[in-house]
């Protein structure tokens, strides 16, 4: 079998996936825009998000050319034999990295403005399709999404496959994979900020203390409220998934690389088989996400994501029969994707209105803000034990399978990780399909489009809200069984250079770097909160400044200053980046050159648990109480 082939029939599977994403978008942007008014207000959100995107990428590039300098400098020195030949200089090593590095930035900034620019059209097409029926606003927002998952998936597996083609190593596309992480890096994070800020100070001022509806044109930060729908959930989490979907990828390659001469290439190639198997079956997954007038969305996107899933194990089925790959591949990949339903669905539940703990969290609530705050944290707390056993389950099942095959087990284990996140063109779909419906229910009540829209909308924002928590809920556990191969991939790498790990808990320095990194990721959350929490105190000032020195704002005779509020935001998420990034970036290496590579391994080890065990609870009980509060919105 010449696996060669396989590249390029990924490279093939890459380039149909963003065929279809180009026509999709093309698609969306033939559908009627509705009214004069309807479109003013999409303009005023489509210049805020403009504005982020131009600021966020103006700073990628000049943090890209500081890093791939930086980059090119450390690869140009080789350390493998420095015991017999000492330091060899390689200039070329360091510009192939540099360049990878900037490619995989690149490739997730184009699939992240792709989406961003559809998004921004889709929505008030989204809410005039919903003055028809639920049933065209529900297709146009999710054709409108598949835009950023068949993107993503392309241009990455495009990306790897031609650098592993071009290159021949493995560690090439480690440059890549680094890219990919510094742009989700800025893109969520920065995105994150700008979000909750705008939601906060636009909900504090306009709901709170003066009792205006949500999305109430009079309020002057709610563009910035609906820009920040698009930079988080599109840009930002298109940006966090692509990054998993090429780092696990990338482990698993990594893995392949370190075996038998005989064996490498095989085993480096097959996680892009993977991807590309996973490719095709979200292009034939999305085409049964349909939902009939008065049907359910949410049921709709379920349905999709599992019939991907089972095309997708059928391909994997075909090519273990064909003796393509071994079937301990097939039954590694088979538990990762599972385990993603699994998990997927337990965030439903914690997530959904039609289950108890959001109806619990609902009806509380009548007891005011403080039992309602336990018990959607209670809850966020006990979702995070059912998705924790899939993890161990997906672990070891895939470690023994692969054992069970002549496989090393950590090999297994990337593999469960690349099969959950095979299909993240579906899942991905799913999740910008979120911020598109939200921002047609606001695009609707600024617009006075009328209330059955306005319900219409409601219902597919429902249904938005758990895609996005199914969706954080792979991305997750696939990052915790990514993070675990690239921990191997690190022993190997610091293996092939002489060094020879020893991670014990019976160490101290072991039981230092522990700590510090399980101190990580809580640390790393309390500063995006606490920026959160300034810029949004900045942004109630200049809001409660408008309504003061114009009172014609409140009255509806005199429009607020939307740009100052947009402006505030994303400058406030920008200049917040620093020192979060340093943490995320920095802290790792100044663990690593003080204490060694022994406490770097513990390190990894613990913000591997501790980052999963933050993820799940924030993911879980956020999505939790948002729904709990469109719950009682609806009146049941």
């Amino acid at each position: 079998m010449d696996y060669l082939n396989w590249l390029y029939v990924g490279i093939a599977g890459g380039v149909i996936s963003i065929a279809v994403a180009i026509y999709l978008y093309f698609w969306v942007m033939r559908q009627d825009p509705g009214s004069e008014r309807a479109q003013k207000v999409a303009s005023w959100i489509r210049s805020g998000a403009n504005t982020y995107l131009k600021r966020l990428y103006t700073a990628l590039a000049s943090l890209a050319l500081i890093l791939g300098i930086v980059i090119a400098l450390i690869f140009s020195f080789n350390f493998e034999n420095l015991a017999t030949t000492g330091i060899v200089i390689e200039p070329g090593s360091g510009a192939i990295m540099a360049a990878c590095f900037v490619v995989g930035a690149l490739c997730s900034a184009i699939a992240g403005y792709m989406g961003m620019r559809v998004a921004v059209e889709a929505n008030v097409r989204t809410a005039t399709a919903a003055q028809k029926s639920l049933q065209q606003a529900f297709r146009l927002s999710f054709y409108a999404g598949s835009v950023l998952g068949l993107a993503m998936v392309g241009l990455a597996v495009i990306g790897m496959s031609l650098i592993f083609i071009l290159t021949g190593e493995a560690h090439a596309v480690l440059g890549f994979s680094f890219g990919a992480s510094t742009l989700a890096l800025l893109a969520k994070a920065g995105g994150g900020i700008y979000t909750k800020t705008a939601d906060i100070a636009a909900d504090l001022v306009g709901k709170v203390e003066l009792g205006i509806p949500e999305d109430d044109p009079r309020n002057p930060a709610v563009v910035a409220d609906n820009v920040g729908d698009n930079v988080g959930d599109v840009a930002g989490m298109g940006a966090d998934i692509f990054d998993s979907y090429v780092a696990s990828a990338v482990a698993v390659m990594l893995l392949g690389a370190s075996f038998a001469v005989g064996m490498q290439y095989k085993y480096t190639v097959i996680p892009l088989i993977l991807c590309t198997l996973g490719t095709f079956s979200s292009l034939l997954g999305i085409q049964f996400v349909k939902v009939k007038e008065g049907g359910k969305p949410g049921a709709a996107l379920n349905r999709g994501t599992i019939i991907t899933c089972l095309i997708f194990v059928a391909a994997l089925l075909v090519l273990s029969l064909t003796e393509v790959i071994e079937p301990g591949i097939f039954w590694s990949a088979t538990v990762g994707i599972i385990t993603g339903v699994v998990i997927g669905f337990t965030s439903d539940y914690f997530t959904n209105d039609q289950y108890k703990p959001v109806q619990e969290t609902a009806r509380v609530s009548t007891s005011g803000s403080a039992i309602t705050i336990i018990t959607g944290f209670s809850y966020g707390l006990i979702s995070i034990v059912p998705s924790i056993i899939g993890v161990v389950i997906a672990t070891l099942l895939s470690y023994y399978v692969a054992v069970g095959n002549g496989l090393p087990g950590i090999y297994g284990i990337g593999v469960a990780a690349v099969g959950m996140l095979s299909i993240s063109g579906m899942i991905v779909s799913a999740d910008a399909y979120g911020p598109i419906v939200d921002n047609a229910r606001g695009i609707a009540e600024m617009a006075g489009m009328g209330q059955e829209v306005i319900e219409r909308a409601d219902v597919l924002d429902s249904a938005g809200n758990t895609a996005k928590a199914i969706t954080k809920g792979f991305s997750i556990s696939a990052a915790a069984l990514t993070v675990l191969a690239l921990f191997a991939a690190y022993s190997e790498v610091v293996k092939a250079n002489g060094i020879d790990l020893n991670i014990s808990l019976r160490d101290p320095i072991v039981i230092a770097g522990v700590l510090l990194g399980a101190m990580t990721p809580p640390l790393f959350s309390a500063l995006l909160m606490l920026s959160v929490t300034h810029n949004a105190f900045d942004m109630i000032e200049e809001i409660r400044r408008q309504f003061n020195e114009k009172p014609g704002i409140l009255a509806g005779t005199e429009d607020p200053d939307y740009d100052r509020c947009v402006g505030l935001a994303a400058h406030g998420a920008l200049s917040s980046l620093l020192l979060p990034a340093f943490l995320a970036v920095g802290f790792p290496l100044i663990v690593g050159f003080v204490l060694g590579p022994d406490a770097l391994g513990g390190f990894l080890g613990g913000a591997i648990f501790a980052g999963v065990i933050f993820a799940l609870l924030m993911a879980n009980a956020g999505g939790l109480w948002d729904n709990a509060k469109k719950y009682i919105e609806t009146g049941k």
